[in-house]
């Protein structure tokens, strides 16, 4: 076993004390509703979606402030629409990513296309390692399943609070990804690139000052990780687009984009205004489509005031 592995806590053994209960039984629905068919297993996700708008206020208001930021043009019907639109598509998230990572390949196939490949062979025939550039979509879980159809790719991963659901995910994941690599082993990141490895990577969240600039998304300055540049850098590694969406049929749509020429530049600014036009190109694209229940935009430059309502103390 890697040391990835290891780091990535993929061993379900020891999780029998009461408290991790709970958790298992959240992993039996999750299976269930893996293997439900798949007119079923929709209904249930837009189901639950409105249930999100219903009673999910922190994360509805949130999703309303940041369609209000980045989306000006819409007035406020449109606005409540595409709130809707957005709890709608995080409630599909849910069921997607646990027929992704649950699921019989039965479930996946004949229902995505996936275009772009011969970029990723021809930088494999290069020796070259692969930083796949995504975002935070909602059909991120199911977008990778597709590609381990197809192509071994690694994966970067936040590692979660819960233990149990950290390493039942991680080791969903090893089924049909490559390694699955913690967000902060940049040693081991660096290292599968230098090897040829492809690894897809999402910047954009907002992780604080640390490590960050401001650069534009969505029309508005966002605290933005310099990271992919220095991963790119050090991993001698092309910087490859990488674009996924489900479309109103059902069928999910996956597709490589050619490599960003001068990137990393060595302008940490313009790295980081780069990788995010990347995102928000797919964005604009498919705007309700993307994690707007994030707070993108809680660091703000000295002096700015959050857009956010403070957190209501418990």
């Amino acid at each position: 076993m890697t040391q990835a592995k290891k780091d990535a806590r993929t061993s379900l053994k020891g999780y029998g004390h009461p408290r991790f209960w709970p958790t298992w039984m959240i992993l039996g629905v999750c299976w269930l509703v893996a293997h439900l068919p798949w007119a079923l297993s929709h209904r249930l996700g837009v189901l639950l979606g409105r249930l999100f708008y219903r009673f999910a206020d922190s994360r509805r208001e949130i999703a309303r402030t940041n369609v209000a930021l980045c989306f000006p043009e819409l007035d406020e019907v449109e606005r409540d629409a595409r709130v809707r639109d957005i709890l709608r598509d995080v409630g599909l998230s849910f069921i997607e990513t646990a027929i992704a990572l649950w699921g019989p390949d039965r479930a996946i196939e004949g229902r995505y296309t996936l275009k772009g490949m011969e970029i990723l062979h021809r930088l494999q025939n290069e020796g070259r390692g692969v930083l796949l550039l995504g975002g935070h979509y909602t059909t991120l879980d199911m977008a990778g399943r597709i590609m381990g159809l197809n192509i071994e790719c690694d994966m970067i991963y936040r590692v979660d609070r819960n233990p149990l659901l950290a390493a039942a995910m991680a080791s969903a994941r090893e089924r049909y990804s490559g390694t699955t690599i913690p967000r902060e082993d940049v040693r081991q990141l660096v290292k599968n690139l230098r090897k040829g490895h492809r690894i897809w990577y999402a910047p954009d969240q907002d992780y604080g000052v640390q490590n960050t600039v401001f650069a534009p998304f969505m029309g508005i300055e966002a605290a933005t990780v310099t990271a992919t540049a220095r991963m790119a850098q050090m991993g001698r590694a092309a910087v490859v687009p990488f674009e996924h969406y489900r479309d109103e049929q059902g069928v999910y749509h996956v597709e490589i984009k050619e490599p960003l020429e001068n990137f990393p530049s060595g302008d940490d600014v313009a790295d980081a205004a780069a990788a995010n036009a990347v995102v928000e190109a797919v964005v604009r694209r498919h705007p309700t489509q993307y994690l707007w229940v994030h707070r993108r935009f809680k660091t703000r430059p000295e002096g700015e005031p959050s857009p956010y309502p403070s957190k209501r103390k418990k």
